[in-house]
């Protein structure tokens, strides 16, 4: 089974304040995404890839109510790490997202782990004069419990950034280990994340690196599918299709340059490219 995840930040925000949307009106905005990819997709066998896009909270039940063909899974950009319980918490939770309000939505998916979330974790804790990665490793282990309980597919993302390089391995290995304690991964799909490599001017790991992360994380989660988070784009998608040990890939950004942003058909130009059809 191949996955191609579509991660849809920033781009609910108009250009001119700030972001990068400059495809529709900010309150038809999902419904265009879906509208203006939807029917293309249904080309492809459901057995074979499946389809997920990750929308700011705000969009998504506009997304799921656009929805017609039922071949794109509506995702969430995180969960919270506890939630509602009968007989107990009734919801106190003010300013987190719970994954069971997310369900309780039309949600079937959520990333969980994206670098820019462990960043965010990280900073927070160093606050309080933390500094030990292990700790945002178990946060993220609880969100995911709390993803899976509620019936989400989890997309959990690691990876290594510029100081971790060198000691790739232990820093991977601890990531999956701690993140996925206890967990049934059933539903899980690992994305790996070259944080070091992420970014305007920087050089892009090349195949034989990717197949060496991914055959790691292969053999410390005993098999779990694994894609490439680092940016699935046109020009990489023929050479990411050919490396066996990855299952598709995580797009965020479309168009590098000139207007930078997110466009259907862009979108559809890649995903065709990586199933070469």
């Amino acid at each position: 089974m191949r996955h191609i995840f579509l991660n849809l930040k920033r781009f609910d925000i108009p250009r001119e304040s700030g972001g990068v949307n400059d495809i529709a009106n900010i309150n038809e905005w999902a419904e265009y995404i879906i509208a203006h990819t939807e029917k293309e997709l249904t080309r492809y066998d459901s057995s074979d890839v499946e389809f997920a896009m990750f929308f700011p909270e705000a969009h998504i039940i506009p997304a799921i109510k656009a929805g017609n063909e039922g071949c794109i899974k509506i995702g969430c950009q995180g969960v919270y790490r506890d939630d509602v319980v009968k007989g107990g918490n009734f919801g106190a939770f003010t300013t987190n997202r719970t994954a069971k309000s997310v369900k309780a939505m039309g949600c079937q998916s959520s990333i969980i782990g994206h670098c820019e979330e462990r960043k965010d974790l990280a900073g927070i804790l160093a606050q309080a004069g933390e500094t030990n990665q292990k700790v945002v490793n178990k946060i993220l282990n609880q969100e995911i419990r709390q993803a899976l309980q509620a019936g989400l597919q989890v997309l959990y993302c690691v990876g290594e950034n510029a100081e971790e390089q060198e000691k790739w391995e232990s820093v991977l290995e601890e990531q999956l280990l701690v993140g996925l304690d206890g967990v049934d991964t059933t539903n899980v799909v690992i994305a790996y994340e070259p944080i070091w490599a992420i970014g305007p001017g920087k050089t892009p790991p090349d195949a034989a690196y990717i197949k060496k992360i991914a055959t790691f994380i292969k053999k410390v989660t005993n098999g779990i599918d694994v894609v490439y988070g680092g940016g699935l784009k046109e020009d990489n998608a023929q050479m990411l299709s050919e490396i066996e040990e990855i299952d598709g890939g995580l797009i965020a950004l479309t168009r590098f340059a000139g207007d930078i942003g997110f466009y259907p058909d862009e979108y559809l130009k890649i995903i065709q490219k990586y199933m070469q059809k």
